[in-house]
C-alpha cells in the first residue's frame, strides 16, 4: 500500500525589487533642463566699485576755502558710447568688439585719463558689457559710469 505522503516544498522568500527606471527619467529629466536653462557663454566676473566720497570741510567763517585741496583731479573729456549687441557705437559710428582696444587706446593721457559713460541698450547682452568693460579696464580707464539707455 502506498501511503499518500505530501512533500512540503520549501518556502520561496519574496525579494523586494526596487524599480530604478522613474529615478533614471527624473534624473534625464533634469539634466535636460538644466542644459537648456544654462548658458554656454563664460561671464567674466565684474569687479564695481563706487568712487569714493570726498569728506565734507566746512570753512571757518570768514576763511577763504583751500582749493588746492577742493580742486578735484584732472581728468580729460569724457566719453560717450553706446553698448549695443554685437557693438559699440562712438559718436553715431558702430565699432565692433575687435576696434575697441584702440578705442579705449586713444582715450585721455597719462596726466589727463578720460572717463567714459557706458549707455547700454536693451538689446545689450551682460556679455556685451563685460567685453566692453575689460577693454576699458586693459586700457587703465577707471572712470566709468553705466547706464541704462532708451529703448
Amino acid at each position: 500500500m502506498a501511503s499518500a505522503s505530501k512533500l512540503e516544498l520549501p518556502e520561496r522568500g519574496r525579494s523586494y525589487r526596487i524599480a530604478l527606471t522613474p529615478l533614471a527619467d527624473a534624473m534625464f529629466q533634469l539634466l535636460i533642463f538644466f542644459m537648456l536653462a544654462s548658458s554656454l557663454t563664460p561671464y567674466s566676473l565684474l569687479t564695481l566699485r563706487t568712487a569714493p566720497e570726498a569728506p565734507a570741510t566746512e570753512a571757518a567763517p570768514g576763511a577763504e576755502p583751500d582749493t588746492a585741496e577742493a580742486a578735484p583731479p584732472q581728468t580729460g573729456e569724457t566719453a560717450l558710447w553706446t553698448v549695443e549687441a554685437g557693438e559699440v557705437v562712438v559718436g553715431g559710428q558702430g565699432f565692433d568688439y575687435e576696434s575697441l582696444p584702440a578705442l579705449a587706446g586713444a582715450l585721455g593721457t597719462a596726466s589727463a585719463p578720460a572717463s567714459v559713460i557706458l549707455i547700454v541698450r536693451s538689446s545689450a547682452r551682460v556679455q556685451d558689457i563685460t567685453t566692453v568693460l575689460e577693454a576699458l579696464q586693459a586700457a587703465q580707464i577707471t572712470s566709468v559710469q553705466v547706464t541704462a539707455g532708451a529703448p
